[in-house]
């Protein structure tokens, strides 16, 4: 299905290029248009992160909403997750959050979520995408009917109750050393809140935002900062959010970096073991190692795969009834908790495993040896490079070298305009020119 502004997590792009004033007020009059559904006063939460382009698109989404009658709530800089927790715990129609995620200060975005929490359909984004590109004008409110917005000032405390409620009340991290990098962005303030609650000695990185420096050389995107700090201060774990704090990843007592994969592996053993997987397996994307897939099959569970992007992984959760899933860049849905991706509360998770353990994080989060696997990207101006008859052929020669023991992920990137080759396989060097065999193809016909 082809769209003109939603991508595969929400709408993105350049602030005041692509996501402009205009186009979030207009996002604003549409899905309000389509949320209202009966004869009582709407509502919709807004958050943000913490970049300089969130005042200005924030206050044209208030423009949009209130001048189709829907009522306005505004959260300040909240963690995408805790927007979707706070859409479905303050009984609004929808929920906004104006990020973009992992991205640089430059670019912003918007994402949706309906009523429960949930991001919206393909269908549901189409509707609203038809809308925008409509004269709306004779849809919108008369002048006794417009939305009245106001700012909410208890949610942050709102969602650390809600984070720590994910643990056993008798859960403590006394006696753990933790640094977490907040990378400038929307978790700055809950996040090492919510841990040192827990007992947790709590050291802060990337907790003073200027508008500018969210994911700059910080959090999951640039984890080489936290690696030094944990080692400089003897840490036990460190934790990197990225910009929207909804995905997360560890790195060890020695500075060793841990991805997505291991912590699902991680979390799924440990419920495993405790009887609380709903389904004997987990949910990851193409991309995910196969060493994780070998690693479940060795103790019994299965790895179902969906397209990247985390909103397909929790629609196959939701569809055939999984309660883990996520992706190796750090998303982990643990839908016992939460609608979406939330960094801090899979963190949590995993440092619940190291504490019952009682074994450093080195060793809890090893949970199996990931095969070579190599990821490059090429950037294109226009078209459809993926369509050339060179690329054609330079993947079908790169699947024969692979042979069925390896993996070769060919895809656009639904945020930027770039083409992500990734391959895996037991043999690193074989992987290697695979990719860059594939890669020169791509470039070639860019």
């Amino acid at each position: 299905m082809s769209r003109k502004y939603f991508g595969t997590d929400g709408i993105r792009g350049l602030a005041n290029r692509v996501i402009t004033p205009d186009l979030a007020l207009k996002v604003g009059q549409a899905a309000g248009l389509i949320f209202q559904n009966g004869d009582y006063r709407h509502r919709v939460v807004i958050g943000k992160d913490t970049r300089l382009s969130g005042y200005m698109i924030e206050y044209a989404l208030v423009a949009g909403f209130t001048s189709v009658g829907m009522d306005v709530l505004l959260l300040g800089p909240m963690p995408t997750p805790a927007v979707a927790m706070l859409t479905r715990s303050m009984r609004a129609d929808l929920g906004v959050m104006i990020s973009a995620s992992h991205n640089p200060f430059e670019d912003n975005g918007i994402k949706l979520f309906g009523p429960q929490g949930y991001k919206l359909s393909d269908e549901v984004e189409s509707g609203i995408e038809a809308l925008i590109d409509s004269d709306m004008a004779a849809k919108l409110a008369k002048p006794a009917d417009f939305g009245r917005a106001r700012r909410v000032d208890d949610v942050r405390a709102r969602y650390v109750e809600f984070a720590k409620h994910t643990l056993p009340r008798s859960m403590s991290f006394e006696g753990m050393r933790v640094v977490v990098d907040c990378a400038n962005g929307a978790a700055y303030k809950v996040a090492p809140e919510a841990l040192w609650e827990l007992g947790a000695e709590v050291f802060s990185l990337g907790v003073e935002p200027d508008g500018m420096n969210i994911n700059r050389e910080v959090g999951s995107t640039a984890p080489e900062a936290l690696s030094r700090r944990v080692r400089e201060l003897r840490a036990d774990i460190g934790i990197a959010l990225d910009g929207d704090a909804d995905r997360v990843l560890i790195v060890d007592q020695n500075g060793h970096l841990v991805d997505g994969d291991q912590l699902m592996a991680v979390v799924a053993q440990d419920w495993q073991a405790e009887g609380r997987l709903s389904q004997p397996g987990i949910v990851a994307t193409v991309m995910s190692n196969l060493g994780l897939e070998r690693y479940l099959q060795s103790i019994g569970l299965s790895l179902a795969r969906t397209p990247v992007g985390d909103r397909y992984v929790l629609e196959h959760m939701r569809e055939h009834g999984y309660n883990i899933g996520g992706e190796q860049s750090g998303h982990v849905i643990l839908s016992d908790y939460s609608t979406t991706g939330d960094g801090l509360v899979a963190a949590m998770q995993v440092m619940a495993v190291v504490k019952r353990r009682g074994r450093p994080v080195s060793e809890v989060c090893h949970a199996f040896d990931p095969l070579p696997q190599i990821l490059k990207n090429v950037r294109f101006k226009g078209g459809k490079p993926l369509e050339a008859a060179n690329v054609s052929k330079a993947i079908e020669a790169a699947k024969e070298k692979l042979g069925a023991g390896g993996r070769l992920v060919i895809r656009p990137s639904g945020t930027e305009p770039v083409i992500r080759v990734m391959a895996q396989g037991d043999d690193r060097a074989l992987v290697e020119q695979i990719v860059n065999d594939v890669c020169e193809a791509v470039a070639a016909a860019a």
